[in-house]
Parts: structure tokens; C-alpha cells; sequence
């Protein structure tokens, strides 16, 4: 059964902010009622106290689909933004507040677990040539010389990493998520560039085998940000996914 247009979809970005994930709800919008909020703390919005972590940005995320009465959202996540959506399914399957809000989770390249053998790079480490090389399959494409920002943009790039050093921890992961992962009982898509190198698909196959049912698409040509890159391989796995959904197109 094809989705509904009223049912929703809520796209999470990744540390860059929301212009990283805004061909993912262009596409989308088609089929789906797109909700793409700026996460607090980046781009200048408020960071409140009570959010010290990505488990919690991932409560507070649940909690404003439950005041909606949203049910069996498509939880689309890219980077950190995917580990949110994969919380935020293992929250919703394991606390009944939330049991039903979650309808099937789309990770592309999403950090946050922690995988043998498969280290994620560490972003705050690499100067922005080490960054497009780390993540870009055209390291030319992603690279943005740092002398050519202005000041605003130097400073909402500086407050971005500050509250992504604060939500992630150490290591862009917690320890714990990969063994979580076994409750989620929605589909899952997981999807990773085969060029990243801040997560390689050997560590996006290791986190869709956590998770039961889960399917693994690697997109080729195309490194950390697929749905840039190469979006027509992206939407040639996400929109079957997609259309095989049954979801709850109430709100």
C-alpha cells in the first residue's frame, strides 16, 4: 500500500543543519507530509537544559508527536540525525507513552552506535579538507574553504559543533545503542554511502543486522551525504521502502 500524503515524515539532520537534508524533504514532500525541524542549539535556536543528549533530543521529539497524535511516523535521519530516529524507535517499542508513534525508520549513514573494528572518524578533529575528504565521495564537491565565510556564518558553524560536542559525548556514540537496537519492530531501511569514511558500510551493515528485518542498501558514488551526491541511487531505495509501508495516515 502506497503511503498517504497525510502521513508524516519527520527528517533529522545531521551536524551540518537542515540544508544538508533539504533534497530528502523536497523529495519526500511529494508523498508525505514533511516535517523537518532545526534541532535546538543549531543554527542560533535555543538549547534548553533539560537536553544534554541525543536520547534525550529523541524524548523531546517523541513527546511532540504524542501531543500531535501523530501515529506511525517515518522517522528519516541522516548522520547524527539517524541516530535520533533509531532512539527515538527504540524509546517508542519499549515505553508504552509512545507506543505507536513510530511507523518505520529511514537511517542514512547515522552515527551514534559504537561497532568493533569500525571506529567512527572524529569529526572534531579533521579541518575542513580533512572533513570532504572524510565524507564526500568528491572530497571538491563537500570542500568549503574556511576563509571564505563570513563572520555570521563562522559563528553559527562554531555554535553548531559546540552543541553537537555537548548532545554526542564522547566519540559521536553511545556504548549502549547498538545492543538496544534488537527491540525496534518497525521497518527499517538502513542506507550509507559507499565512499564515507566518518561511517563506513561496513558499520551501517553492522547496525541494520541490530536491528531485526532491517534492510541494508550501499549507494555507490556517493560518500556520508548519498542524498546529495547521488540522490537518484538514494530514492531508488528509499521510495520502494517507502511505497511496501502501511501506515496510519490520520495525522
Amino acid at each position: 500500500m502506497s503511503t498517504s500524503p497525510s502521513a508524516t515524515a519527520l527528517v533529522l539532520h545531521g551536524g551540518g543543519g537542515p540544508r544538508t537534508i533539504a533534497p530528502i524533504s523536497q523529495h519526500l514532500a511529494g508523498s508525505l507530509r514533511v516535517v523537518a525541524p532545526t534541532h535546538p542549539g543549531w543554527e542560533g535556536t535555543p538549547l534548553t537544559e533539560d537536553i544534554t543528549s541525543i536520547a534525550a533530543l529523541a524524548t523531546s521529539y517523541l513527546e511532540q508527536l504524542r501531543a500531535q497524535d501523530t501515529r506511525g511516523a517515518v522517522l528519516v535521519g541522516s548522520s547524527i540525525g539517524g541516530w535520533i530516529a533509531l532512539e527515538m524507535a527504540v524509546q517508542a517499542a519499549t515505553d508504552a507513552r509512545y507506543a505507536g508513534t513510530v511507523g518505520a525508520v529511514v537511517d542514512i549513514d547515522g552515527v551514534g552506535a559504537v561497532v568493533d573494528g569500525e571506529p567512527i572518524a572524529d569529526f572534531f578533529a579533521l579541518d575542513a579538507r580533512g572533513l570532504a575528504e572524510a565524507a564526500w565521495h568528491d572530497p571538491e564537491r563537500g570542500y568549503v574553504d574556511p576563509a571564505t565565510l563570513t563572520d555570521e556564518q563562522r559563528a553559527v558553524q562554531q555554535s553548531n559543533g559546540r552543541t553537537m560536542k555537548r548532545l554526542t559525548g564522547v566519540g559521536m556514540s553511545d556504548p549502549t545503542l547498538l545492543g538496544r537496537l534488537s527491540v525496534i519492530a518497525v521497518p527499517t531501511l538502513i542506507v550509507f554511502g559507499a565512499s564515507d569514511r566518518i561511517v563506513t558500510p561496513a558499520y551501517g551493515r553492522a547496525v541494520a543486522a541490530a536491528v531485526p528485518g532491517a534492510s541494508f542498501v550501499e549507494i555507490p558514488a556517493a560518500g556520508h551525504l548519498p542524498h546529495i551526491e547521488n540522490p537518484a541511487a538514494v530514492w531508488a531505495a528509499v521510495d520502494p521502502f517507502l511505497a511496501g509501508l502501511e501506515l496510519d495516515s490520520a495525522r
